[in-house]
């Protein structure tokens, strides 16, 4: 298989002056907290620099000033939409940014190359236009029991997002548009599900409803081929949202050593 190229966009926008987490740890923005050391944009940065796979890094943020201060003048930024999707679709049509792209996010401290190789690789497998990484309940518990994640049942699996999508043409975009009026429901399960009409969501309810068949339905109703990519990393699963969720990142970093 001949190996692409990807263009990676880091969603690294603040949430205001009274994010939790921005307060906390007394910074402008969530990404700027030191984890291991560096702050997690930096940490997120050099993931994908030491992929060896990524050609360039685009990243939305609110602050130019801000992410330089992190990265040295060469970042390249971005500002942010009003969502996170709108955010993503601003940088692709307004850099010109080509396909296949990768998107993760500023706060993903425990990102590693390999977690970004295994990822793209297994994106690039077949027709799909987006990919969405995930990782399962078993997978992460095994390996962190305190964890505590948001899970989504499907059928006989227990799945949770690893802040890991892959565009890769055009098409993917049109997820995107939709899935901007969605992401206020991203927890609740029930209301994603919802969103695609009735027998869906009676699938869900009764249990029957599967990982593979979720995405089935969404891309039967969007016309594109949507795919998830289960990740053999629990850390993938692992952002940085609280300061639970920090001390833990701060204790595999340092085993990591």
């Amino acid at each position: 298989m001949k190996e692409l190229r990807w263009n990676a966009i880091i969603l690294a926008a603040g949430r205001g002056p009274e994010d939790p987490m921005a307060k906390a740890y007394g910074v402008a923005n969530k990404c700027a907290i030191p984890v291991g050391g560096m702050p997690m944009l930096a940490r997120v940065v050099r993931a994908l620099e030491g992929s060896g796979i990524i050609a360039s890094i685009l990243i939305s943020i609110e602050s130019r000033e801000l992410a330089t201060s992190i990265l040295g003048a060469a970042a390249r930024t971005i500002e942010p939409a009003r969502s996170a999707p709108g955010s993503v679709i601003a940088a692709i049509e307004k850099s010109a940014i080509a396909f296949p792209v990768l998107v993760t996010t500023g706060d993903h401290a425990l990102l590693t190359p390999q977690m970004i190789e295994h990822f793209c690789h297994s994106s690039q497998k077949g027709a799909a236009d987006v990919t969405a990484g995930l990782a399962t309940a078993e997978t992460i518990l095994a390996a962190y029991p305190q964890s505590i994640r948001t899970f989504f049942r499907l059928g006989p699996d227990s799945v949770s997002g690893c802040n890991l999508f892959a565009i890769l043409n055009a098409n993917g975009l049109r997820l995107l548009e939709r899935w901007q009026y969605l992401e206020q429901a991203r927890k609740k399960p029930w209301r994603l599900i919802a969103a695609f009409g009735i027998m869906p969501l009676v699938h869900y309810l009764t249990g029957t409803l599967t990982l593979q068949s979720a995405f089935d339905i969404v891309s039967r109703q969007l016309g594109l081929q949507v795919r998830p990519i289960l990740l053999p990393f629990a850390e993938a699963a692992i952002d940085v949202d609280k300061p639970a969720d920090k001390d833990l990142a701060e204790k595999i970093l340092a085993q990591r050593v």
